[in-house]
């Protein structure tokens, strides 16, 4: 299992990134897919997960109408397109995989995601 991620940068308070995180050896479609990060000195935090099909979608109360997380499951990708950043989202984010199969829900968890990337450095100026 390999993820990923990248488009991580700098960018000035109220800017948009867009992060990619592609996925190889394993069969994508048959895993929930979430973007984690972690802030320096702080835990992993949950910040939007998306079920193996893309009709369930969640996100934490601290991004909900500003990140958006999709995924195509025939480019084996999963994106988070932040809008309207903030120096508090400033952090190393990380895609992760979740076995599917059986399962409804999308973990809101960090520690209940089996696989992770590499992260990228997101950092927001104020």
């Amino acid at each position: 299992v390999q993820l990923q991620a990248f488009g991580g940068g700098l960018v000035q308070d109220g800017g948009s990134l867009r992060l990619s995180c592609a996925a190889s050896g394993f069969t994508f479609r048959n895993w929930h897919m979430a973007w984690v990060r972690q802030a320096p000195g702080k835990g992993r935090e949950f910040v939007a997960g998306i079920n193996w099909s893309g009709d369930r979608i969640v996100y934490a109360d601290s991004v909900k109408g500003r990140f958006t997380i999709s995924r195509d499951n025939a480019k084996r990708t999963v994106y988070l397109q932040m809008n309207n950043l903030r120096p508090e989202d400033s952090a190393v984010y990380y895609c992760a995989a979740d076995w599917a199969v059986g399962k409804i829900e999308v973990p809101t968890n960090a520690g209940q995601y089996d696989h992770w990337g590499q992260g990228t450095q997101v950092t927001v100026s104020s």
